[in-house]
């Protein structure tokens, strides 16, 4: 086998460099000899066309250089220190080809993603790979663009192994103990002490709460290599057990008694609407009438106000963290979704789980997949009892781009949630997805009632004008929702909130508030509950509500309660800081170090899916299964193997004939994506009809039913 490797060697490598002629390698020993040199321009280069790629505009990129050169000289440096690590090879033009085209794959991945969304590329997408491919009907990402990624690999990747065999190998003596060392020096020295400096000396941010704007002014790759190394929670400097103990102490000292018990708490209905954005707050946009009639009323007769958010364009998960927990993303690292990193791992606090231990029953509802940002798990960490995702939903009805579902189907299954808990009051978080992007450039409603002016550009008017018209949609389901609990002998409160304004280029000067992170939310009650208009941060917008109702209970919402008056102040965030890190990843010295809100069993759906009978028309090719709560997400089990199946409506779905035999055990389950199981019906034994002698085929049929199975 040695000799054989001896002769491949020879043949392949030993021979290539033989046929390189002399001129060749002229060039090569002189690239050697100044490759510091020939790195440091091959850095800048990389940085420019990263930059080019990233913002998709050659002034832009220029700009970049012209007006944050210190940015762009240090990400130059980043790219330089990576490509240290060829020194240690001797194919230094193939490991040369490989940093460089790693660093400009990640430029066209951010560049990508940024053509449909405000947010750009960071460590943490990773982690939702598996959410974005699992999503179907979406512009994420296409089938052409998936093919163009994949033949450009491809090429890559054949280019690199072209070179790995015909290229040049370094000739010269490798002292491995210097350059080891040097490289070392250069990535774990080297480039921890450039950044520091470059952050003290202000060329780069160590934080950037916007995070499109950090990799705005000083570039991509730091951008992207900030997210990767600035993970989780720092440890504040003043934690400590006693600092803890004293926060508490000060909350305890303002703390108000709850007022309200089990069998008098209102119900308390939080309302998520995606990418919602009032047209009243933008400054250039006119319209032909009012598309959100009922926001406005709402924002007249009840308590209102602007909600700052952590995100713009993309990023809802990051909102809704800090609506439900109470916590706030500016002390995570850069780009991070706790519910896919801390959230895996850690139960965490929440609304959900403050109210819960007063007896409250805890629900979320959601028209998309159960597993996308991971929700079915965080939710689950965070205490809700139920999670009615899209996989329970028997959805009819899509968007005019047909990517989304139409939110009037959570009107009902929010009902739902009150209806099945009939001696507790509810907790119900409901998420709509309606006004999602991407906005079509071409129209693709007919006549829409409503119409935009004021935008020159037809392609952007168009997206307008659809988002217009999707937010009258939007309208008509806080309408609906509303009418519905009116009828309702309960004490309720809601809270709408818009979750980030929609990837649509705003800019802070096209705003009235003149921040792109400021949307809005409105309540209603039926309570008569006096109006107290609030501009509010998103994680403190549950302390509000349910400061309204006299409820005090929790860690955070009861930090919020009892500090509003010292918002904003060094203390107030210090004293946030350290409660959320105590939580999440200290000693929770704030629970006495127990673990007072573990995650829960959550149930997937309010319904249970039932399965009555299974049916077999003689000579027929199909087997139809009857029973309820059948969704376009429910698929056949046959003896615990998936079986194609398809979906006639919430009564019936069916399968071929050839996928089961007499004797088989046959049970319905609703898959997320992945294959997840979310919920699964009762198991019948199926069994084949038995046909009389002299009896036509396909004159009648036989069903098996549970009855059946059980005699």
């Amino acid at each position: 086998m040695k000799k054989l490797f001896g002769i491949i060697k020879a043949k392949l490598f030993t021979q290539a460099e033989k046929e390189h002629s002399e001129a060749y390698q002229r060039r090569i020993a002189f690239l050697n000899k100044y490759s510091l040199l020939w790195h440091a321009l091959i850095s800048c280069g990389i940085v420019f066309l990263v930059e080019l790629i990233s913002r998709r505009n050659f002034l832009s990129a220029c700009s970049f250089v012209g007006k944050h050169t210190g940015a762009y000289f240090y990400n130059a440096f980043i790219v330089f220190a990576s490509l240290s690590l060829v020194y240690l090879f001797r194919r230094r033009a193939f490991f040369r080809v490989i940093i460089s085209g790693f660093w400009i794959l990640l430029g066209i991945i951010n560049g990508c993603i940024l053509s449909n969304r405000v947010t750009p590329f960071g460590f943490t997408d990773l982690k939702c790979l598996s959410d974005l491919f699992a999503m179907n009907n979406t512009n994420y990402f296409t089938a052409e663009e998936a093919t163009v990624v994949v033949i450009g690999l491809c090429l890559f990747l054949l280019m690199c192994a072209a070179l790995f065999i015909k290229g040049p190998r370094f000739q010269g003596k490798i002292h491995k103990v210097v350059v080891f060392a040097s490289v070392v020096s250069v990535l774990f020295i080297g480039l921890p002490v450039t950044t520091s400096a470059a952050q003290n000396a202000n060329v780069v941010a160590s934080y950037f709460s916007n995070i499109a704007q950090g990799y705005e002014n000083y570039g991509f790759i730091y951008g992207f290599s900030s997210s990767v190394v600035d993970r989780g929670m720092s440890k504040p400097d003043d934690y400590d057990e006693e600092h803890i103990a004293s926060i508490e102490a000060e909350v305890n000292q303002g703390k108000k008694e709850t007022t309200v018990t089990k069998k008098d708490a209102p119900n308390i209905i939080c309302v998520l609407l995606e990418s919602f954005c009032d047209p009243d707050e933008i400054n250039f946009l006119d319209y032909n009438k009012d598309p959100i009639p009922t926001f406005h009323k709402l924002e007249k007769k009840y308590t209102s106000g602007y909600l700052t958010v952590p995100v713009v364009g993309a990023g809802t998960a990051n909102t809704e963290f800090e609506v439900l927990s109470g916590m706030s993303m500016q002390y995570f690292g850069t780009g991070e979704y706790p519910y896919k990193t801390i959230l895996k791992k850690t139960d965490c606090e929440s609304t959900a789980s403050d109210l819960a231990s007063i007896g409250y029953g805890t629900h979320a509802v959601h028209n998309n997949g159960g597993n996308f940002y991971s929700r079915v798990n965080a939710f689950s960490m965070m205490g809700f009892d139920t999670f009615t995702s899209k996989e329970l939903m028997n959805i009819q009805s899509y968007t005019p781009n047909g990517s989304w579902a139409t939110d009037d189907i959570l009107v009902n299954e929010t009902i739902k949630t009150l209806d099945a808990t009939p001696n507790q009051p509810d907790f119900t978080y409901t998420i709509t997805v309606g006004t999602h992007g991407d906005y079509p450039k071409e129209p693709v409603i007919a006549n829409p009632p409503y119409t935009v002016s004021g935008i020159s550009d037809e392609e952007t008017r168009n997206q307008w004008i659809y988002y217009v018209n999707q937010l009258n949609e939007v309208d008509t389901f806080i309408s609906s929702l509303i009418k519905q609990l009116s009828r309702r002998d309960e004490d309720t409160i809601v809270v709408f909130f818009g979750d980030h304004l929609p990837t649509m280029g705003l800019e802070d000067s096209d705003m009235k508030s003149n921040d792109i992170y400021k949307t809005k939310y409105v309540t209603w009650n039926n309570m008569g509950l006096e109006k107290k208009d609030a501009d509010l941060y998103a994680y403190q917008l549950m302390a509000s509500i349910t400061d309204s109702v006299g409820i005090h209970e929790g860690t955070i919402l009861s930090y919020h309660q009892t500090q509003a008056g010292k918002a904003d102040t060094a203390a107030y965030l210090d004293g946030l800081n350290n409660l959320q890190y105590d939580i999440l990843y200290g000693d929770r010295y704030c629970y006495n170090g127990e673990d007072l809100y573990p995650a829960t069993d959550i149930v997937m759906g309010i319904d249970d899916v039932k399965l009555n009978s299974v049916t077999n028309s003689y000579g027929g090719s199909n087997v139809y299964l009857y029973g309820s709560n059948f969704t376009k997400w429910s698929r056949v089990f046959v003896n615990g193997k998936k079986i194609d199946t398809s979906f006639m409506n919430s009564g019936c779905i069916y399968i071929s004939k050839d996928s089961i035999k007499d004797g088989d055990t046959v049970k319905i389950c609703q898959l997320g994506s992945n294959s997840t199981v979310f919920r699964e019906s009762n198991e019948l034994t199926y069994s084949d009809p038995v046909i009389p002698l002299g009896t036509e085929i396909n004159s009648f049929s036989t069903e098996t039913t549970e009855a059946d199975t059980q005699k």
